[in-house]
């Protein structure tokens, strides 16, 4: 597997994805095949998290060639990151007692072989060793393989969520604080209480071809149980009135200024946000900072090659700015920790997408892809 650093291959990539494998996405879309056999699935999720391309026009793209009807499934696998961001916007807090949960639960396992041992993909369960090379060889795993892998690791395993989710954001291109804090709580039975998902061997067989042998799991466990209730808190996400010729802040999830909804308003100068480990509540490891770098640094070029005034900067020389600033809202996550907690205040601008898909994400997906034709026939 390869994921190559510019958004003229993300384009290509997903091209040729709708022009050949579309079709049989839904038939094939749960099974592994292998690193090497991954023409069932886009491996869109790394560019979609850094907006080097955006779901709006992945959607397009995908109605182009078939009805909404033969690409329903597609579509919701595109919006579930739009939902589970606008999820967790509706309740932040989530986000914030992960990391303090988080921080408690890695100094009681400090010292933990068996936790050790995991990581290194030294368990008795041969698939889960070899999820464990793939993700960090080609920092990415299959959507339903990481449902298993969570799921070993909670209930077989017996380690907490918290660390697995740690070890995902470590280690895939597509970790965001959203899809992945969320999807390991649901996994785990704390996102929708009461329901936890419990990875199987008949499944696991199934849907690898047979490729694993010795797949021997805790297949009757219990899910976890959490105390603790979100309620949503109210958040206004508006744009402010007047943006024009101020400096814009670019964080790394939007990294395609010339497609987004703000690439015709006039900007004196545009700053693209770096965050490197030492702001970080989660240190990435070496492979996932560089290929962050290395996106950055392309959309720097295409602005660059449209005449358009920028500077690469790390995002503790924010408060050296001293002219008036706006900013691509982060999301929830790292990059708005760091602002929160520097006292550094800013207007944000949000996309429209987000701005109208949010206010369905206050229940479950279920209840969310309801109004997914409204949501298209509202962008496309």
């Amino acid at each position: 597997m390869k994921f190559e650093i510019s958004r003229a291959k993300a384009i290509e990539k997903l091209n040729e994805f709708i022009e050949k494998n579309l079709f049989e996405y839904s038939k094939l879309r749960n099974f592994d095949f292998g690193p090497e056999k991954r023409s069932n699935v886009s491996c869109l999720s790394p560019y979609i998290t850094h907006g080097i391309i955006n779901e709006q026009e992945i959607i397009k793209k995908s109605l182009s060639k078939f009805s909404f009807s033969k690409n329903e499934k597609f579509i919701q696998e595109v919006l579930w990151r739009t939902y589970w961001k606008g999820w967790l916007e509706l309740r932040p807090n989530v986000w914030s007692d992960y990391l303090i949960e988080l921080s408690k639960i890695k100094e009681e396992f400090k010292n933990n072989q068996n936790y050790f041992n995991v990581i290194e993909g030294k368990t008795n369960i041969e698939c889960f060793n070899s999820w464990v090379k793939e993700l960090k060889e080609n920092n990415y795993l299959h959507n339903h393989t990481r449902m298993w892998f969570a799921s070993i690791w909670i209930f077989t395993l017996e380690l907490p969520w918290q660390l697995g989710a740690e070890f995902f954001m470590q280690h895939l291109y597509d970790g965001d604080a959203a899809s992945n804090t969320l999807g390991w709580r649901w996994v785990a039975g704390v996102q929708t209480q009461g329901k936890h998902y419990l990875a199987s061997e008949w499944n696991i067989k199934k849907f690898t071809n047979n490729r694993f042998d010795n797949i021997k799991l805790n297949e009757n466990a219990p899910p976890k149980i959490s105390e603790k209730t979100y309620p949503i808190v109210k958040q206004n996400f508006n744009n402010p009135q007047n943006i024009e010729n101020k400096n814009l802040l670019i964080f790394e999830n939007n990294l395609s200024f010339e497609t987004s909804d703000f690439q015709n308003n006039k900007f004196k100068k545009i700053y693209l946000i770096s965050n490197n480990n030492k702001n970080r509540s989660i240190k990435l490891s070496d492979k996932v900072e560089k290929f962050k770098s290395l996106l950055i640094i392309d959309q720097e070029q295409r602005l660059k090659d449209n005449s358009i005034d920028c500077e690469l900067i790390d995002i503790s020389e924010i408060k050296n700015i001293n002219e008036p600033i706006i900013g691509l809202y982060p999301t929830v996550g790292e990059n708005l920790d760091y602002l929160n907690s520097n006292n550094i205040r800013l207007d944000y601008l949000y996309r429209k997408l987000d701005q109208y898909s949010w206010q369905y994400c206050n229940k479950g997906f279920f209840n969310f892809k309801n109004y997914i034709p409204k949501i298209i026939s509202t962008f496309n």
